[in-house]
């Protein structure tokens, strides 16, 4: 399987919840709020024998031609958006689901932005999120998706396609998710936002911008233990030195 990070950048965010561009050569945290954290913003393209997978659709944001970021990091990867086959979505916050859709200034309609692939979404987290609108979710970047014939409404744990696995973590946002993707011997986790950095695997650490804090803190310390004894591949959307890590 090859792995390829989609970067949308560095950014800040604090309180307000807004995400801020950041330059890493540049910028000083300490200029920004108190309490900002420095994250990165990382969807992923996997390819396998028989997908083409995007993780997350990252922010949403368009390049300055109009082209969708996440299209572009893609396009600039030897792949078009019309080729991915599977789009898996761990939460709907605004930093994961901006990317759902494509918006046509002409036409002032929106359509999902990778036309030829199925999306899976958690049902629940769908209906949480649409009830809870901002600031952590944008309504926009996602309604209309439970009624799309594109989409596939997960609950519970499960299987797809034989080599994709996934579980109802809850933790970090309501039914929050995550995936392991299983090839070959090869086997690729995306532990989405209950793991979003390496230095927390390594850590006792519990985040206060978590649902459930401790709970995060336990299910990364039971899937690095795991994923020593079982030779993972990590995803980490939110890490700015280190988007994968292989045992």
């Amino acid at each position: 399987m090859k792995i390829i990070p989609l970067s949308e950048g560095a950014f800040t965010i604090d309180a307000t919840k807004k995400f801020v561009p950041f330059n890493l050569d540049k910028d000083d945290l300490q200029q920004r709020p108190v309490g900002s954290l420095l994250v990165e913003i990382q969807p992923f393209a996997v390819v396998t024998s028989k997908d083409i997978i995007v993780i997350d659709t990252g922010l949403g944001f368009n390049m300055p031609d109009g082209t969708l970021q996440i299209h572009q990091n893609l396009l600039n990867n030897g792949i078009g958006p019309m080729e991915v086959t599977k789009v898996l979505l761990s939460h709907l916050h605004k930093d994961h689901a901006g990317g759902i859709y494509k918006t046509d200034e002409v036409l002032k309609q929106k359509f999902l932005s990778f036309p030829n692939a199925t999306y899976y979404a958690h049902k629940d987290e769908i209906e949480y999120a649409l009830a809870k609108g901002t600031p952590s979710y944008h309504v926009e970047d996602f309604d209309g998706i439970q009624n799309s014939d594109q989409v596939v409404l997960l609950e519970g744990d499960g299987e797809i396609d034989d080599y994709i696995s996934y579980w109802v973590t809850g933790a970090h946002s309501k039914c929050h998710q995550v995936f392991l993707i299983e090839e070959d011997g090869q086997k690729i986790f995306f532990g989405g936002d209950v793991a979003p950095q390496l230095q927390q695997m390594k850590n006792r650490f519990i985040a206060k911008y978590d649902m459930d804090g401790r709970k995060s803190m336990e299910l990364r310390q039971q899937w690095w233990q795991q994923g020593e004894k079982e030779k993972w591949t990590f995803l980490f959307y939110h890490d700015i030195k280190t988007p994968v890590f292989s045992y």
